[in-house]
């Protein structure tokens, strides 16, 4: 059955919105995506109905909220195959990289090699710096074609007895590139390496089933998946959980304290510390839920028709360089206009409704590895259309005018 768009859109609420009196064209999921209506009631229900703290409270409201809270996390455990005590809550991708990042570090010795690639996000480079700086761990990157395709013979050169850490995006949020996730954790289990991949773009277009992909740890933010902000997921293996050692310390994540000692709480609660983000939990179940009765397949085939528009209808304008090209990539189509900035771009295209990122999209190596400070995004997501994706391209033709 077809995807109907339409029907889809009718569920955000934001959509319906005018921008500088133009229809809203919203452009900007691969930073944030907007959120169904379903996903704002269950939180505001939550709020009005039986808000209370999780865990340990013995009334009804504790009671009902620590329901909510836990099968939230039965249903992203679902969603990506796992079991639910392998789904720890984090603030977002960020933090879960991080977490990773600081439990594993502790074991690191100097000339220890972390193997990343150039297309990475500052959330899956920053972390690992903090260990070359704080542990003697040293940094590789894997590089990519022109094309934005990632070099994978390169890739398993890099690869040697010193590597201890494969760290590398699903999909690209720049260049819309997919990598071949079970490839290349395969190559790196076979080097004894521990493998995390990023998964903030690659989850929210297609899915994932972690066992089958076999990574030891798979990170996503809320946010991009049609859910709240501040709340992310930590997917590891039972076993690389159990071996990680905690990330911060409070409430809820030990087992006993005495002022001689303490011990922990099983995962995931030992990576829970404090209080959690209760009410985004309830969210991103409820965007979890909801995006799983859409058909994933075809929200694929809608996407990429977009990002197929877009590209035919732009060939051969004059000074507009596409970046990244990649067999198969997302529907991410990342650009530069001559003698035109990129915020100045993102500006005239918000004159016309038209709303896309500009910037270095936090992958500061990438840009230098295609020769640039800056670049335009506009990233599709399953609630935009055809006539959105014109739109885009009529407001582009006339801003590059304007700087010709």
């Amino acid at each position: 059955m077809a995807f109907d768009v339409e029907a889809v859109r009718q569920e955000f609420p934001i959509l319906s919105r005018h921008v500088h009196d133009k229809p809203l064209v919203y452009l900007d999921s691969a930073a944030s995506a907007q959120k169904p209506r379903t996903v704002i009631d269950a939180m505001v229900r939550s709020m009005e109905h039986s808000y209370a703290n999780v865990h340990r409270g013995l009334h009804t409201l504790a009671n009902e909220t620590t329901e909510a809270y836990e099968a939230a996390r039965g249903k992203v455990a679902a969603f990506i195959g796992a079991e639910p005590s392998e789904v720890v809550w984090t603030k977002g991708g960020t933090e879960a990289i991080n977490l990773v990042a600081s439990g594993l570090g502790a074991d690191l010795k100097p000339g220890d090699e972390i193997l990343l690639t150039e297309m990475e996000h500052h959330a899956n480079i920053v972390p690992w710096h903090f260990l070359r700086e704080r542990q003697g761990a040293v940094l590789k990157f894997a590089p990519i074609f022109d094309d934005g395709s990632l070099d994978l013979d390169a890739m398993r050169a890099l690869i040697t007895e010193r590597t201890r850490i494969v760290a590398f995006s699903h999909m690209s949020n720049v260049l819309g590139t997919i990598n071949p996730v079970a490839e290349i954790v395969a190559m790196a289990h076979a080097a004894g390496a521990i493998t995390l991949v990023d998964g903030c773009q690659g989850i929210v277009h297609g899915a994932v089933d972690v066992k089958a992909l076999d990574m030891d740890f798979y990170v996503f933010s809320g946010h991009k998946l049609y859910g709240p902000t501040g709340i992310g997921v930590l997917y590891g293996k039972a076993e690389r959980l159990a071996a990680l050692r905690p990330y911060q310390g409070g409430g809820e994540m030990i087992g006993v304290v005495t002022q001689e000692a303490i011990t922990y709480a099983d995962p995931p609660h030992r990576f829970e510390a404090g209080t959690p983000p209760i009410v985004e939990v309830i969210g991103l179940g409820a965007a979890v839920d909801w995006l799983s009765d859409l058909d994933r397949d075809a929200i694929a085939v809608h996407e990429k028709a977009l990002y197929a528009r877009v590209v035919e209808r732009l060939a051969g304008v004059n000074g507009l360089r596409l970046i990244g090209d990649a067999p198969g990539k997302g529907a991410i189509f990342s650009f530069t206009l001559e003698g035109a900035h990129a915020h100045d771009v993102a500006q005239i295209l918000d004159r016309y409704g038209v709303a896309v990122r500009a910037g270095t999209h936090c992958a500061e190596p990438l840009m230098r590895r295609f020769g640039l400070t800056s670049s335009a995004r506009a990233s599709f997501a399953l609630y935009n259309t055809l006539e959105e994706a014109d739109s885009f391209v009529d407001a582009l033709n006339r801003t590059q005018a304007f700087f010709a």
